[in-house]
């Protein structure tokens, strides 16, 4: 008959209990991170079955590497933006807002850009996109 020494030390230590509040603290963190991610609010157009025969007017706005801004090519800032709009949707209430942002381009001018069109209460805005590469 074999006694056991009960004074050997333990070879080995269970990480069980670790792991498991590890896990829960990951969970946690992926719970908290993306509870607290804040987006625009935007009403996007509706596609409609039937062409429209009407013609509205169309302003790009293009933001460029710098933070310039271009309307319909031509350069302008934002204040003589806001009033070329307003003038503008006062002639055609219906007329469309293209957002055009260079890959480069600070996104806090596009940002503005976006701002301004939704203090100016404009209906049809659009973001112009590129396929990549081009």
């Amino acid at each position: 008959m074999q006694v056991q020494d009960d004074s050997k030390p333990y070879d080995s230590i269970n990480i069980t209990p670790m792991l498991d509040l590890a896990y829960v603290l990951l969970v946690i963190f992926i719970l908290m991170t993306t509870a607290s991610v804040q987006g625009l609010t935007m009403n996007l157009p509706k596609p409609s079955n039937k062409p429209s025969t009407e013609q509205h007017e169309v302003k790009i706005v293009q933001v460029q590497e710098g933070g310039t801004m271009l309307m319909n090519g031509m350069g302008i800032s934002l204040a003589e933006l806001e009033s070329q709009l307003n003038a503008a949707k006062a002639r055609d209430p219906k007329f469309s807002v293209m957002i055009k942002g260079d890959a480069r381009a600070p996104y806090a001018g596009i940002i503005a850009v976006v701002d301004l069109v939704t203090r100016l209460e404009i209906e049809n805005v659009g973001l112009v996109t590129s396929r990549i590469g081009t």
